[in-house]
């Protein structure tokens, strides 16, 4: 008889994986307690997988072998306790989809920055000609992409949600940006728990793998050293020079691997400010473990276009540059965006606060905002933050209210900055919808 897989949620993650174990022969159902989007459903029925949307039939759900639970799902809804108080194994997408790749996995995790480093070295692998997928928190998820297209590499995006889930999953590369402050509603409130959850990207690495780390990070500076890790240890900088693998100097960006240095000047990154320099040196690490060629890799790291969402130019209004960072879903994340800002302020900010501690932007903010737009159904935690910090104060709950107020609060040569620090879902599906909401916005004006 066929193992039996129960799939919680049916969003991009959930519905991968539901098509990848109906392929490999399992026998699958998926429950959501919410309606199910038209295009996931969609593909659950191209599939003939049976589904169901609105509730948990938890009779159908206790008769799994295993369950996937998708990145959404917390850990203690009442039907993740019944099912692990059954005795019945929880993991999820990335662990099942994992057991099925054979190619290399190339993992990037972080607070910050994992997206436009995930995206800038599948950049730098197409181009040196290697049969590479991108998957996991960003675009489609890894299972679907195992399901659909045998690659030679996967580099994987992982939240701290999809790592939680992982047992036996491994990287070949593991990348580890950063870590500060995020969902910490999500872990108890308690930092260690965050920490912990992001340090599973090493789990079960040898002494054929590498692990890339920020050594300028104070969390990885402290804990990196104590690790029982077999795998090869490869930090950078931009601090520091001695013992790391690539650092700055005198405005060249250095990559020395294996006694085989590589420099080319940070003026040439197609990336700027302080945040992305550390995400081309990650990627560039990267790229010299993998052995693609020197030039391939100057070229990636000089012709790379960004992100959508991530500090993105939308349009410049009478002179009023205006800036989509939707993906700036935590503190430290605005911190970037502010830091990089050379010119007046305005900015837009708010959602659902994930226990943000907004101090460490008073002294940015005080520098560079002259007006706060709050964008949310409740915005007391930040105009307690910020209410006497920025000139002007502005409480909105739509994009159109949020990026007309901008318009008329900003002055030519200012910046509109999209930058909310919180998670999107009180007013829009995702940052992604936030975004597009904010660049139409902005085209209407």
């Amino acid at each position: 008889m066929n193992e039996r897989i129960v799939i919680l949620g049916a969003g991009e993650s959930g519905t991968g994986a539901a098509v990848l174990a109906v392929k490999q022969g399992f026998e699958v159902f998926v429950s959501d307690a919410g309606n199910i989007k038209y295009n996931y459903r969609k593909r659950l029925e191209d599939y003939n997988i049976p589904y169901e949307e609105g509730s948990h039939d938890l009779k159908m759900i206790l008769e799994a072998d295993e369950v996937i639970k998708s990145p959404g799902v917390p850990d203690d809804t009442p039907v993740i306790r019944e099912v692990r108080k059954h005795g019945i194994p929880v993991i999820s997408e990335i662990e099942f989809a994992g057991r099925f790749i054979k190619g290399k996995k190339i993992c990037v995790t972080g607070s910050n920055g994992k997206t436009t480093t995930t995206n800038l070295i599948w950049h730098m692998m197409k181009k040196a000609g290697l049969k590479v997928v991108m998957a996991g928190n960003v675009g489609k998820s890894l299972a679907l992409k195992v399901a659909e297209e045998e690659a030679d590499y996967y580099v994987i995006e992982l939240s701290s949600f999809q790592l939680d889930g992982m047992y036996y999953f491994k990287a070949d590369i593991a990348i580890l940006l950063n870590i500060t402050p995020d969902h910490l509603d999500r872990y108890g409130y308690d930092m260690e728990n965050y920490i912990n959850s992001k340090f599973r990207v090493i789990r079960n690495m040898g002494s054929k793998d590498a692990f890339i780390y920020c050594y300028d990070d104070p969390v990885l500076h402290e804990r990196v050293p104590g690790l029982e890790l077999a795998a090869e240890r490869l930090p950078f900088s931009l601090k520091e020079k001695k013992g790391q693998t690539a650092w700055i100097e005198n405005d060249e960006l250095i990559i020395n691997y294996k006694k085989n240095k590589i420099t080319m000047s940070i003026m040439d990154l197609s990336l700027q400010g302080s945040h992305n320099v550390y995400n081309s040196l990650a990627a560039g690490i990267t790229g010299r473990v993998l052995n693609i060629r020197k030039e391939v890799i100057r070229e990636s790291l000089s012709d790379f276009k960004g992100v959508e969402h991530r500090l993105e130019p939308v349009l410049k209004v009478h002179g009023i540059q205006f800036i989509n960072d939707s993906k700036a879903t935590n503190v430290n994340s605005v911190w970037y965006a502010l830091e990089s800002m050379n010119t007046g302020v305005v900015w837009i900010a708010g959602g659902i606060d994930k226990g943000n501690d907004y101090s460490i932007l008073t002294g940015l903010v005080k520098e560079k905002v002259k007006a706060l737009i709050c964008l949310g159904e409740d915005n007391q935690k930040l105009v307690e933050a910020f209410k006497d910090v920025v000139p002007t104060l502005v409480e909105t709950h739509s994009m159109e209210e949020a990026v007309r107020n901008a318009y008329f609060l900003a002055a030519d040569g200012d910046v509109v900055l999209l930058s909310p620090a919180c998670a999107s879902f009180d007013l829009f599906d995702n940052y992604e919808d936030r975004g597009r909401q904010f660049k139409r916005a902005v085209r209407n004006l």
